[in-house]
C-alpha cells in the first residue's frame, strides 16, 4: 500500500474514534502534553486545508519552530465544535499538504502517534496494520522531519521491538513493543513500564531534557532541508513491513 493511502485510512479511522467519544471523554487529557482529546481533533484538521505556501510562511515567521506553529494553529482550530472538526477530518482525509520536502512519512507518523494519544488514556483497543507502524518507526529512527528532529536522542542505543523484531541502532539495549518504542521515540511520557534494557534510563533522560535549539540553528536546519534536493519518493511510495520475528524480552 502507498504511504499516502495509509495516511487517508488513518485519518478516517481517527475520525471514527473521535466520533464515538462522549463529551466528557473529549475533555480528558491526551498523551500529547497540554492537549485534550478535543485539541487533538483540532490539531488533526490544521493542515488539511492550510496549503503549502502558508506552511512555508509559518516556518519563516516562527524561525522554524514547528511546535509553536502547531500550538498556534491548534488553539485557533480548537474554537470550533468537535463535531465540526470531525466532519472536516472526514471530508478532507485525502488532503496532500506535507511538511516541506518531507513527503507523507511524517504525516503518517503524526496520525499514528495521535491515534495512540487518544486511545491509550481511554483504553480503546484498535487493530492497526503493521505497515503504518513500520513507516512511523523508520521515520522517527532514521530520518525525522522538521518537528521531530530533536537532537541525538537515539545515539548509542539499540532499539528492539519485541513483538515484531524491528531493530534500529547499535549500543545499549532498549527493548519493548513497537507501540511502546514509538511513544518513547516521539517523546511521549508514557509506556516506560513497557520497556526494559540498560538503555531505558538514558533514553528517558534524553526525552525529558531534549535540546532547545537557538532560532538561528532552527532556521539553518530548515534551510538545509529546503535547499537540498527532495527525495525521489517524497510524495508517496509502497511500504511493506518486514516479516515478524518476535523476540523474547530479557
Amino acid at each position: 500500500m502507498l504511504v499516502y493511502d495509509m495516511v487517508v485510512r488513518e485519518r478516517r479511522a481517527l475520525a471514527e474514534t473521535l466520533g464515538r467519544l462522549t463529551a466528557d471523554e473529549l475533555r480528558q487529557p491526551s498523551l500529547c502534553a497540554g492537549w485534550t482529546m478535543h485539541d487533538i481533533a483540532a490539531h488533526l484538521t490544521t493542515y488539511l486545508t492550510f496549503g503549502q505556501v502558508k506552511l512555508y510562511l509559518g516556518i519563516m515567521a516562527t524561525a522554524a519552530d514547528i511546535d509553536r506553529i502547531n500550538v498556534v494553529l491548534t488553539r485557533r482550530a480548537a474554537r470550533r465544535p468537535t463535531a465540526e472538526l470531525i466532519d472536516t477530518l472526514r471530508r478532507h482525509a485525502d488532503a496532500r499538504t506535507t511538511i516541506p520536502r518531507s513527503g507523507f512519512d511524517p504525516v503518517l507518523t503524526d496520525a499514528i502517534l495521535h491515534d495512540l494519544d487518544i486511545r491509550r488514556p481511554l483504553g480503546i483497543v484498535r487493530e492497526v496494520a503493521e505497515e503504518p507502524r513500520w513507516v512511523a518507526f523508520n521515520h522517527l529512527a532514521r530520518n525525522p522531519a522538521l518537528g521531530y528532529a530533536k537532537g541525538p536522542r537515539l545515539g548509542q542505543l539499540e532499539l528492539t521491538a519485541t513483538d515484531t523484531g524491528w531493530r534500529y541502532g547499535a549500543g545499549v539495549p532498549v527493548r519493548g513493543t513497537a507501540e511502546a518504542l514509538l511513544l518513547a521515540m516521539s517523546g511521549r511520557d508514557d509506556g516506560w513500564d513497557e520497556l526494559d534494557g540498560d538503555g531505558v534510563p538514558l533514553l528517558r533522560e534524553r526525552v525529558r531534557n531534549r535540546p532547545q535549539f537557538h532560532p538561528v540553528r532552527r532556521l539553518a536546519m530548515a534551510a538545509n532541508v529546503l535547499i537540498n534536493p527532495p527525495p525521489a519518493d517524497r510524495r508517496s511510495r509502497t511500504a511493506t513491513a518486514p516479516p515478524r520475528t518476535p523476540i523474547t524480552p530479557g
